[in-house]
Order: structure tokens, then C-alpha cells, then sequence
């Protein structure tokens, strides 16, 4: 494994965390600059393990604009949107407007986790997955954990209902 491809891989993977880590605190406590650190170090580590493993598919003579690329850039797009969004909304302190940031938060994070997923499932030699397998697999993946998200949320409502 190169030098390049473990930069890449451990700074898309520590997004992963980075990411993960704001988007859920975010909803279990409501947005606070903890979730805001954790949201812009997500982005600076996906753009930075995204911008090597570009040029890494530019030097091999891969095609750039595949579905994984593609779907790539656009969940960085919408990772600095969603963090432009979190530290507007922080800045403003509406309670209402942080209400609301949840269910956008999540959204970016299922969309996030679509390439990310292709990207592990084409990169593992042993599944031998080409783009439309790995795209197929990801939305697989990213569906259950959509569920489960929706589950959690139908599950923390019915915890937070007034009792009669």
C-alpha cells in the first residue's frame, strides 16, 4: 500500500469519525460549537483524503468523473453547506432554527456515506466490485443505516412525550 493511499484512506476515515461523532452528538444534545469543531474538521479531513486520492486516480490514468468521484464532491459540497448551515445557526442561537438543522444533519451524513462506502467496496481487492456493484452495495448499506436512524428518532419521540 502506498504512502499516498494510507494518507488518503486514514484522513477520509477520521472524517468518518470527526463527522459521525457531530452529527449524532448534535442530535442527542442540539447543535453547541463542540458539534461545529467536530462538523469543519469532518470537511478539512475529507477534503484533504478526497483532493490526494483524486490525484492519485489522475496519476494511474483512472477516470476522475466515475460515480464514486461524482457523488464525492458533491457530499464535500454538501458537507461545507451543512457546516456553513451549523455555525450560521450556532451564531443566530434560534432554538427553533437548531430544531430544524437535525434533520438536515442527518441527511448530509446518510448522502455522505454513499461514497465513502463505494469507495471501501470497489478498494478491497478480495470483493473485486466494479462502480455500479459498489454503488448498488453503498445504497444497501446507507438504506439500513437510514433505518436505523429513523428507528432511533421514532424511539427518542416516544421518550420525550408528555404522559397522560
Amino acid at each position: 500500500m502506498s504512502l499516498q493511499l494510507i494518507l488518503a484512506t486514514t484522513a477520509i476515515s477520521l472524517a468518518l469519525v470527526f463527522y459521525t461523532i457531530g452529527v449524532f452528538d448534535e442530535r442527542k444534545h442540539s447543535l453547541t460549537k463542540r458539534n461545529l469543531i467536530l462538523f469543519w474538521t469532518g470537511f478539512v479531513f475529507d477534503t484533504t483524503g478526497t483532493t490526494v486520492m483524486t490525484m492519485m486516480a489522475q496519476e494511474g490514468g483512472s477516470p476522475v468523473l466515475g460515480m464514486h468521484a461524482a457523488s464525492g464532491v458533491l457530499a464535500i459540497v454538501l458537507m461545507a453547506a451543512h457546516a456553513t448551515w451549523a455555525t450560521v445557526t450556532y451564531v443566530r442561537g434560534s432554538e427553533r432554527a437548531k430544531e430544524r438543522f437535525h434533520t438536515f444533519s442527518i441527511v448530509v451524513w446518510l448522502f455522505w456515506l454513499l461514497p465513502y462506502t463505494m469507495g471501501i467496496l470497489q478498494g478491497v481487492p478480495m470483493l473485486h466490485m466494479a462502480n455500479l456493484q459498489a454503488g448498488i452495495g453503498s445504497l444497501l448499506v446507507v438504506g439500513v443505516a437510514a433505518l436505523i436512524a429513523a428507528i432511533s428518532s421514532i424511539q427518542s419521540r416516544k421518550h420525550h412525550l408528555p404522559r397522560r
